[in-house]
């Protein structure tokens, strides 16, 4: 598998991901939203948006493993939050995907929502390829 990075010259050069993601491979990977629960099923981190930020990356990535792909396999993640604050937010989520993906910057969307299951304030799904 083989993902090409591209961040075209005539747009912004983003901090945490990439404009354009072109993948080569054999299979492709779709992993669910990835909410803030432990094993259990049950929320972490009530009214925490960092600590739920940093679980849903971490159950990101295990589901990743249970599929046998790795983070820098990933072409496209969307992250859903609740009462999006850009300036609030932003810099958590880089931090809590930093953590999970290191250098590596998949194409991604930020959609605020106005609501998800009581306490829930953030979801993050991914598209692999490998």
């Amino acid at each position: 598998m083989s993902l090409e990075l591209i961040n075209p010259d005539d747009l912004p050069v983003p901090e945490i991901y990439t404009q354009v993601v072109i993948a080569t491979g054999s299979r492709m990977v779709f992993i669910s939203g990835q909410q803030p629960e432990g094993r259990d099923g049950k929320l972490v981190g009530h009214g925490d948006f960092a600590a739920q930020a940093r679980l849903a990356f971490g159950n990101l990535g295990r589901a990743l493993r249970a599929a046998g792909a790795r983070p820098e396999q990933v072409c496209k993640i969307t992250i859903y939050i609740v009462d999006y604050d850009r300036d609030a937010h932003v810099p958590i989520i880089e931090e809590a995907q930093i953590s999970l993906f290191g250098d590596h910057k998949p194409a991604n969307v930020v959609v605020g929502v106005a609501i998800m299951s009581p306490g829930y304030l953030i979801e993050v799904d991914a598209i692999a390829v490998i």
